[in-house]
């Protein structure tokens, strides 16, 4: 039994699929939550969540339980709009639920002439129409900026396509490639990373996405966590992606079992990055 708490200093968490499955609380995440309080151990919810400006998922996060600070949260619709406003844009074309385009307050929005397009969650809203004015916008000059480009997402229902399959098609449409924003970008690393002032080694990424979450933490040098809930395919095991703990749920955290050792899992530890113990 290892107490894995021990092994870091600060805790990069994800949402979907790791805290809430749904509008469900995933058993045990409220209570890893306070143990981290109480041990005095950073943390930043370090999410792709797209469907929300920060300040509902906050509400929302609050609602169930986590007693969440707007400042530990950070959302992929966060880092477009803080991108967005560095680059001083004036306009955007959002295809994006228009809770999420609340982060984007200031911003002109315009379907017509817009500098970005910018894509995140739209569900039922990726019509035909709209994804075509999308691609006449990019046409004329208008630069692609995607959330994130996850393939799908998981719900009590099952699973969904997610917003890469739509960013995909527009590039491959424009012959352009997209400014990725949300994990597993690098400045969207860095920006938590600031945050945090922590050096990545001492760091661990809890995640449910083995390409998104796990590879793009231990490209930053930070420990990869894979939790067996969410999006967690069985296949995920066998994509040459190597976490350093695989986990049933995120309440295995406080319970404190190694499972990249004790379950047997093919898991390999990279020697050119600095143990954390």
């Amino acid at each position: 039994m290892t107490d894995l708490l021990s092994t870091i200093d600060g805790l990069l968490i994800d949402i979907d699929g790791v805290l809430m499955l749904g509008d469900e609380v995933i058993p045990g995440a409220t209570a890893v939550i306070d143990t981290l309080r109480a041990r005095q151990i950073p943390f930043r919810f370090m999410t792709n969540t797209t469907i929300y400006c920060r300040y509902t998922l906050l509400e929302h996060l609050n609602a169930k339980g986590f007693n969440v600070s707007l400042n530990e949260l950070y959302t992929a619709s966060y880092a477009a709009a803080r991108y967005l406003r560095e680059q001083e844009a004036r306009s955007y074309f959002p295809l994006l639920l228009p809770d999420a385009q609340l982060e984007f307050t200031g911003i002109d929005v315009d379907e017509e002439a817009p500098e970005y397009v910018v894509v995140g969650d739209l569900g039922a809203g990726f019509t035909f129409a709209r994804l075509n004015r999308a691609f006449r916008a990019l046409l004329n000059g208008a630069k692609l900026v995607a959330l994130h480009k996850k393939r799908h997402w998981r719900t009590p229902d099952g699973l969904y396509l997610d917003a890469g399959p739509f960013v995909v098609a527009l590039e491959y449409a424009s012959e352009s490639n997209a400014i990725v924003v949300g994990k597993p970008s690098e400045a969207y690393f860095r920006m938590v990373l600031d945050d945090l002032a922590l050096p990545p080694e001492r760091l661990a990424l809890i995640g449910d996405d083995i390409e998104i979450d796990v590879r793009g933490a231990k490209r930053m040098g930070i420990q990869g966590w894979l939790v067996k809930t969410g999006r967690f395919r069985k296949e995920d095991l066998g994509r040459g992606i190597w976490p350093d703990q695989v986990m049933e749920s995120i309440a295995d955290v406080i319970e404190g079992t190694n499972y990249a050792t004790d379950k047997g899992y093919p898991i390999r530890h990279d020697p050119a990055r600095r143990d954390a113990g």
